[in-house]
């Protein structure tokens, strides 16, 4: 039944001395993880007051806790001893929300993370919360679910506090959601955690907004330390289309390199695109390209890497190998040069073998004449025996290199197996140089409004 006036306004009293300790004690118990200083107050008019409803048997519960935690020096294990039969008591929305809140109360002044969430979790339970205050209240019922490894609660009461568009002079709502990502990954639930902040970026994109570049690379870190495949190609994709630095390609690259093993030719088509963007820095790197691309195969572009290592300086002049490959690249072209008219013909004609259609790819992709490499590899792709996987990789390269970006993309795409991350860096290269080709949107021109008649 309802309580005397005296009980009432004695509660009000009470949950409103409580809420203050609360905001006060909220910095240092939970520190650790960042909570801010919320004024847990719930304002109440005098009417609001009058419908409260409180039994006698559990403000008679409530009181000695009260009047306990206003003593000069608290005993709070006496305190938290109390507390089950306060708890116990609560049946009506009111009760419950002032158990909880003298329950989170005491847990905030002893430094008891386990009962400030069983606070929380009944203030929030009893339906109590001020619309105003539900953002907050719920985030820290997630910090503090997240504190007791209770990681499943700890979402919903994540999601629930961005649904109510919680924020903080210290929390965005963009950190809101990869704290929602961070928490699949504490318990290594890495692809729905991949999956849910790549949803996030997606949406930013959808709405126009610029991504933070750490959301790129956490989802980076999580999906290539844990070698989560494809989404760790994935993340280098978007991470380097938006943020493409020599740098970070050069990353994204070595990602590849480390998580694959790569044959010879597979090596070749990554050390093609990592010179391409500038994200060759290493003698090592530019030794591989020689001996991956041949002297004796491809001679014009061995003697280009190794014209541009000179010139960088990342190659000394006096490495034998280097120098003996450089020889035999700059006494083949001649030679080689005369030999492209007879290997068109022999791959154009209608019996042309497959090693002859691919040749000609690779010949032409090296002199830089990227409409005929891509012909010989589009024809290749109709002949029985061919390696799909190395024609589609090359078509696509040589569409880049005449700026069918678009088709190019379409290309990559259809790559399958150990070249997939190989043709996924093409591919996120094609775009970036796609977007670049783009026509800027044309200029708005202003409507013309007629003078008003006078």
């Amino acid at each position: 039944m309802p309580v005397a006036a005296f009980d009432r306004q004695f509660l009000r009293k009470a949950g409103s001395h409580a809420a203050m300790a609360i905001a006060l004690a909220m910095g240092a118990a939970v520190a650790t993880t960042g909570f801010g200083e919320p004024a847990f107050a719930q304002k109440k008019d005098k009417k609001e007051v009058a419908k409260a409803q409180y039994s006698k048997e559990f403000v008679a519960a409530y009181k000695p806790i009260e009047e306990g935690m206003n003593a000069p020096a608290p005993d709070y294990a006496a305190l938290k001893a109390m507390l089950p039969g306060v708890t116990a008591l609560a049946q009506s929305p009111d009760e419950i929300m002032a158990a909880g809140n003298v329950v989170y109360n005491i847990g905030a002044r002893s430094n008891d993370q386990a009962l400030q969430l069983q606070g929380m979790k009944l203030m929030l339970a009893s339906g109590k919360v001020a619309p105003e205050q539900a953002g907050q209240f719920n985030f820290i019922a997630y910090q503090l679910s997240t504190i007791a490894e209770q990681h499943a609660e700890a979402r919903s009461y994540l999601q629930a506090a961005m649904d109510a568009n919680f924020s903080s002079p210290n929390i965005t709502p963009d950190q809101l959601r990869v704290n929602m990502a961070e928490s699949f990954f504490t318990e290594n639930r890495f692809v729905e955690g991949l999956d849910y902040l790549a949803r996030g970026i997606a949406q930013r994109k959808a709405q126009g907004l610029p991504v933070e570049e750490q959301w790129y690379r956490r989802g980076l870190t999580v999906a290539y330390n844990n070698e989560v495949v494809p989404q760790v190609y994935d993340y280098a994709a978007m991470w380097i289309g938006d943020y493409p630095s020599a740098t970070n390609w050069r990353d994204a690259i070595n990602i590849a390199r480390n998580l694959n093993t790569f044959e010879v030719g597979e090596m070749l088509d990554l050390l093609r695109l990592s010179f391409r963007v500038g994200a060759m820095t290493e003698k090592f790197e530019y030794i591989e390209y020689v001996e991956a691309a041949d002297a004796r195969r491809l001679p014009k572009e061995v003697e280009t890497v190794i014209q541009h290592g000179y010139a960088k300086g990342r190659i000394s002049k006096d490495d034998i190998f280097v120098a003996d490959s450089l020889r035999v690249a700059t006494g083949r072209l001649a030679a080689d040069r005369a030999d492209l008219p007879a290997l068109e013909r022999d791959a154009r004609a209608a019996n042309a073998g497959l090693r002859t259609v691919v040749a000609a790819g690779d010949t032409f992709l090296n002199y830089g004449e990227m409409a005929k490499a891509e012909e010989y590899y589009a024809k290749s792709l109709g002949i029985a025996g061919v390696d799909a996987q190395l024609a589609l990789t090359r078509l696509g390269i040589s569409q880049v290199g005449q700026g069918k970006f678009e088709e190019a993309i379409a290309t990559f795409a259809k790559v399958q197996g150990k070249r997939q991350p190989i043709a996924r860096l093409w591919s996120a290269y094609a775009k970036g140089e796609a977007a670049k080709a783009a026509p800027a949107p044309a200029p708005q021109t202003p409507a013309v409004t007629a003078p008003a008649a006078s």
